[in-house]
């Protein structure tokens, strides 16, 4: 057996047994009747080759939704990958369906299903040409962001030197994404790029998948001041369930309770109704897959090392499919409510797909 096999072995039996003995006793004893009934939406989550353990992982974890990120490197990929997903969604109707519209999350999670809203991580797609979103959005597309990690056509990313912020071909997209009705994403904007996103835009915007600088100063994190422009004008935050965007110094343990700290300080910041989850990883989580090699290794090939990368890059209480019940477990016992828990879970995210994809 290879060195790499063996790792990976290893890795998965400890990942599997960290994760069912993290929590403490009292929080694992306790019921999951409210998490069971709850409209869960995992803000960024992406299948690993869509085989039959994805389709049970979605089920394990109760997702009614998922933000799913497609191939983007240019127009004919995305519309590739737009047509690809329309077919799998068609094969697979006893489990999935297209989020067109708010709606549809509902109707997912009343039939046992998971509604999947599309998402492109980047602009690039549109080749420079506005009137591209329409061709998108017309085979399904409901959201992209604005930028990635550098500068595009569109404007500055959060790992580019520059901080220019949105071109003035930037704000056409803005607004033709506001008058389609298209979700803009602000989570790998760099900090000029998410304050212009949040204020030219006439809809609430969202921050699908980040966490907070004042915990964890990261390229990737939001400031407080952007958090709090994004819930002013109605958006959504989702926290990140990355250990390595989450966690402490290296060195340091990342536990569920420094991902609950990151959720606690931005509803903090922004209220209640403008934080929500996501994952960035598949539903059935990392380590049942990911090896140093095939994971860390070409990573360190296109993030700086201001990205922080880290090895293993999971926690271990969220690297299943039992990690929103176990959230839902630690936010119960720090005091808060079913209903908040809910909000936090899916309905926020709800509420916002209705303000801007309708």
């Amino acid at each position: 057996m290879s060195t790499s096999s063996t790792r990976r072995g290893f890795m998965k039996t400890a990942a599997t047994a960290l994760a069912a003995t993290a929590l403490p006793a009292s929080l694992r004893a306790q019921p999951d009747d409210d998490y069971n009934e709850m409209l869960v939406i995992d803000a960024l989550c992406f299948g690993k080759e869509w085989g039959d353990d994805v389709y049970q992982a979605l089920r394990a974890a109760n997702y009614a939704g998922i933000i799913e990120s497609l191939p983007r490197r240019d127009l004919q990929t995305a519309i590739d990958a737009l047509v690809a997903w329309r077919t799998q969604i068609d094969t697979h109707a006893d489990q999935l369906m297209p989020a067109l519209q708010a709606a549809d999350f509902t109707r997912a999670r009343d039939s046992g299903r998971t509604a999947v809203l599309m998402n492109f991580q980047d602009s690039t797609m549109l080749e420079g040409e506005v009137s591209n979103i329409d061709a998108l959005h017309a085979l399904g597309m409901r959201s992209f962001q604005l930028t990635y990690n550098f500068r595009n056509l569109v404007g500055d990313g959060c790992l580019e030197r520059t901080n220019a912020g949105l071109s003035d071909f930037g704000l056409e997209v803005v607004e033709r994404m506001n008058a389609l009705g298209v979700l803009i994403d602000l989570s790998h904007c760099g900090p000029q790029t998410t304050l212009d996103g949040i204020a030219f835009s006439e809809r609430p915007v969202g921050i699908t998948h980040t966490m907070c600088t004042a915990i964890r100063p990261h390229p990737r994190a939001k400031t407080d001041e952007q958090i709090r422009a994004c819930a002013e004008k109605g958006g959504v935050i989702g926290m990140v369930a990355l250990g390595y965007f989450v966690g402490p110094d290296p060195g340091g343990e990342t536990t569920i309770e420094h991902y609950a700290d990151h959720i606690e300080h931005a509803v903090n910041v922004a209220g209640i109704e403008h934080v929500g989850v996501s994952t960035d990883f598949p539903p059935q989580g990392i380590s049942p897959w990911a090896t140093y090699e095939n994971w860390y290794t070409p990573r360190t090939g296109f993030f700086k090392e201001s990205y922080e990368l880290r090895w293993p890059p999971w926690i271990p209480e969220l690297d299943s499919t039992d990690r929103f019940r176990n959230l839902n477990r630690v936010l119960a016992s720090r005091g808060w409510s079913s209903r908040d828990r809910e909000r936090l879970l899916g309905r926020n995210w709800l509420r916002l797909f209705k303000d801007t994809i309708g």
